[in-house]
Formats: structure tokens, C-alpha cells, sequence
């Protein structure tokens, strides 16, 4: 199934957090909190201004974001779950070389 969102909003896959902490200690699933970084699959086409004009969306599908813990709505589309979100919950995008050096 295709999904397009409308308007002003995104569709975003949630990026699994860690499972072990920094000293070696494996977090059960019981304890974690859901992930607030996810990536962009896909974008509306944007919001109309006053006049009418469209206004494209700053983010763009691959990107990296980050957004609050109680932002977006969850559905599972294709026995995945994934969420929208408008692009006014999304409080930034992650650089490519910042993640990677996360992930390292």
C-alpha cells in the first residue's frame, strides 16, 4: 500500500534506542522510553500561506528528526507501525556526520 500524507504533515519511522547503556548494562524492553529520533519516509506537499500559495516543507524524505515524546498520532501501515506528525512537531533534523558519530 502507498501512503501520501497531506498537507503540511509526515509520515516518520520511529529509530530503535540502544539496548545496553554506555557501561555495558542491557536495558529491558519493560524500562525503555519510546525513541524521539526517527526517520522521514514520507512528506506532504505542504501548507497554503494566506494568499494561497504553497509553501514546501523544510524536511525531506532520508532525513534524520528529532520530536517530542507525545508528538504524532501512531498507525501501522503494512504491519509497520509508524507515525504522523505535522512539521511543526518536529523540533529539528540530525546531520548525517552527527549521527553517525552518535552510532560510533
Amino acid at each position: 500500500m502507498k501512503f501520501r500524507p497531506l498537507h503540511d504533515r509526515i509520515l516518520v519511522k520511529r529509530i530503535d534506542a540502544e539496548e545496553k547503556t554506555a557501561g555495558g548494562i542491557i536495558i529491558p524492553d519493560t524500562a525503555k522510553e519510546k525513541p524521539q529520533q526517527g526517520e522521514v519516509i514520507a512528506v506532504g506537499p505542504g501548507a497554503r500561506n494566506e494568499v494561497g500559495q504553497l509553501v514546501a516543507l523544510d524536511v525531506k524524505v532520508g532525513d534524520r528528526v528529532l520530536f517530542g515524546k507525545w508528538s504524532g498520532t501512531e498507525v501501522k501501515i503494512d504491519g509497520e507501525d509508524l507515525l504522523i506528525m505535522k512539521e511543526s512537531d518536529i523540533m529539528g533534523v540530525l546531520d548525517e556526520t552527527v549521527a553517525q558519530k552518535k552510532a560510533a
